[in-house]
């Protein structure tokens, strides 16, 4: 396997962001030419930092699953003078390097996804929202739609969801100029039918982000005939990850721990929906 550091600020003059390749090594006994779909993994942490519990773990599921991952560690924290749109330009800059290096990557171009935590849910959101904006946000020609996206957990709206990640997106802008944006960043209310499909998942006991984020989008993209999936499993904290003991030690011997960790083959079957490679 290739496991390198892909600096985004150099690459792209951004502010900064870093994207980790985990790019698995050509099967011994192929003969044809070999592709993978690509997944960049996007953790959460309320725009205040990049929670590591959502980037490898999640990663190397994914990449024992078919795919080659990549994990983006974007730009956070009102206090490093870092808002929106920075994050989505790391994101978007991201999903273009994957896009741009496909063949070096054994990656086909058009199967490029990309999955969030929390916030991370809330960033992967917004590119599905806002993909064909980012070029004039971001001065260049970006090619950042992804294929299909994975909200875990997703922060969705400032109305219902974790007022935190919005302070640190969105300190530095006036009311006036917050509620402007608000417009596209409330995700819920910004679906179109251009948006991609996407896998949904919650918990109905989170008590940080109310799984009614997950509902509300789900129910957006149905409004407009967007193909998605969406699982709210009855119990649950907030941050499960990949649902696996060592990462979730307090609830190791929770009874509804030993559910969570289906989403990663749910998910793995829908995102296979839009996947041309036979893996």
């Amino acid at each position: 396997m290739k496991n390198y550091v892909v600096d985004l600020k150099a690459e792209y003059g951004l502010q900064g962001g870093t994207l980790t390749c985990l790019v698995a090594d050509r099967p011994f006994d192929a003969e044809v030419e070999w592709k993978r779909p690509a997944l960049i993994v996007v953790p959460g942490g309320g725009y205040a930092y990049t929670s590591k519990r959502e980037a490898e773990p999640i990663a190397f599921e994914f990449l024992a699953r078919g795919f080659h991952t990549f994990i983006l560690d974007y730009r956070t924290g009102a206090q490093n003078n870092v808002r929106y749109p920075e994050q989505l330009l790391e994101l978007s800059a991201a999903v273009d390097y994957v896009k741009k290096h496909s063949g070096e990557l054994c990656v086909n171009k058009d199967e490029v996804f990309a999955i969030g935590f929390s916030a991370g849910g809330h960033l992967v959101g917004n590119l599905a929202i806002e993909y064909a904006s980012v070029p004039e946000k971001a001065g260049k020609p970006l090619d950042c739609k992804p294929t299909a996206v994975g909200l875990c957990y997703p922060v969705i709206s400032k109305i219902h969801g974790h007022q935190g990640s919005f302070v640190n997106l969105l300190d530095g802008y006036s009311e006036e100029a917050q509620a402007e944006l608000l417009k596209t960043l409330n995700l819920n209310e910004a679906v179109t039918e251009n948006t991609p499909p996407a896998f949904l998942w919650a918990t109905a006991t989170d008590g940080a982000v109310p799984a009614d984020n997950a509902l509300r989008y789900a129910l957006a993209l149905a409004q407009n005939n967007v193909p998605y999936e969406l699982h709210i499993y009855p119990k649950g904290s907030h941050g499960l990850s990949a649902g696996n003991k060592e990462i979730n030690m307090p609830n190791a011997d929770k009874e509804w721990l030993k559910r969570i960790p289906r989403w990663l083959d749910e998910c793995t079957a829908f995102f296979r929906l839009y996947i041309q490679e036979k893996f």
